[in-house]
């Protein structure tokens, strides 16, 4: 049988599919398992447009969905995360004591 014809017979291909798998020995230089095995990649190779579609919506829909729960979680975290400036409390410093020893020499009474 060719791989045609194992194709477009589904009962037929099984057949030989359980003949092949009964005698592996046998199996590998039979033609009509080599042919029967060419069909079956074939066959699971051709995929439905419809179904690939759907299947394909279906992935982008969940993605999205993926998606806006992470961006939903991550504006969560940073809002609770996030510091304004404009409304922490104001704490007063107090200035730097000068220094007590006249003798010491500051920046702008040194010579060079």
């Amino acid at each position: 049988m060719t791989v045609a014809d194992l194709m477009e017979d589904r009962v037929a291909l099984d057949g030989v599919l359980l003949k092949c798998n009964r005698n592996p020995d046998k199996a590998r230089n039979d033609s009509d398992c080599l042919n029967a095995r060419i069909a079956i990649e074939r066959l699971a190779q051709r995929v439905d447009p419809a179904v690939e579609a759907k299947r394909v919506e279906e992935f982008e829909r969940s993605r999205d969905q993926l998606r806006a729960t992470e961006q939903k979680k991550k504006q969560d975290q940073e809002s609770k995360t996030k510091v304004d400036a404009y409304h922490l409390p104001v704490i007063p410093v107090e200035p730097t004591p000068a220094p007590k020893d006249p003798q010491s020499p500051t920046v702008s009474q040194t010579k060079p």
